[in-house]
């Protein structure tokens, strides 16, 4: 493997799903049950927010029941010894990098435990239902939304995301569909600033002609694989 300094690793619903996490969008196109109008738009909060409001809530509360697999201890390990610039960019809405030990990490659709206020624009953590009505922390009004980046939204921090991509090495891709923009196109800004890339999934994603190298099987054996050769080659 050529000299690697600086990384950045995209992950997907499939790290999660070995921790028993529903990938979310089945293959009838519906979200555990709901068409997506009707739970990850705006326009959908708009017109059933008690429908929006319990959708996510049972999401939060299922994170309750799940813990990190091997993959997600394998980031951490990563991200606590790599001495490079080190960027986890993760397409999921759970906590289980951070619960694994992953700090240097961006949730690039939100967090399902995280709430937006649409009074002041704040962002808070939240524990409970937001069904409940809560008010929010720094206004006190009650107009919390799940700070969730639904469609037709621009996902957070995307200038860091791309400033990192213009200084990677490798860029790794992991569990991911390919499907989703902009995260399908990271593989495509990486190489072409001269990049590594390699692709880390069940099956081959809709963009795997782009990645230099495709590693197909469970992500709780190939990350912690891959995580040894990087910081053995370091050495």
């Amino acid at each position: 493997m050529m000299r690697i300094r600086n990384i950045v690793i995209l992950t997907g619903a499939g790290i999660s799903a070995e921790s028993g996490l529903a990938t979310f969008r089945g293959s009838d196109g519906l979200w555990e049950g709901h068409r997506v109008e009707d739970v990850a738009t705006p326009g959908a909060f708009v017109a059933d927010p008690h429908l929006v409001h319990s959708f996510y809530d049972a999401r939060r509360a299922q994170l309750a029941e799940v813990e990190p697999n091997k993959a997600h201890e394998a980031l951490a390990r990563l991200d606590a010894e790599w001495d490079g610039e080190l960027l986890i960019v993760t397409q999921n809405v759970d906590d289980l990098h951070e619960r694994a030990g992953a700090k240097r990490l961006l949730h690039m659709h939100g967090e399902l435990k995280s709430g937006l206020c649409l009074g002041c624009g704040e962002r808070s953590p939240v524990e409970g239902a937001l069904l409940d009505y809560p008010p929010c922390p720094h206004c006190e009004q009650k107009m919390l939304r799940p700070d969730i980046v639904w469609f037709g939204e621009i996902p957070y921090e995307m200038e860091r995301i791309e400033t990192a991509l213009m200084r990677a090495d490798l860029f790794v891709s992991i569990g991911t569909s390919g499907a989703v923009y902009p995260a399908a196109g990271f593989v495509q800004s990486a190489k072409y600033r001269g990049a590594r890339t390699i692709e880390l999934n069940l099956e081959p994603s809709q963009g795997s002609i782009f990645f230099d190298e495709s590693r197909m099987g469970p992500a709780g054996e190939l990350v912690p694989a891959l995580v040894e050769e990087l910081l053995a080659d370091r050495a």
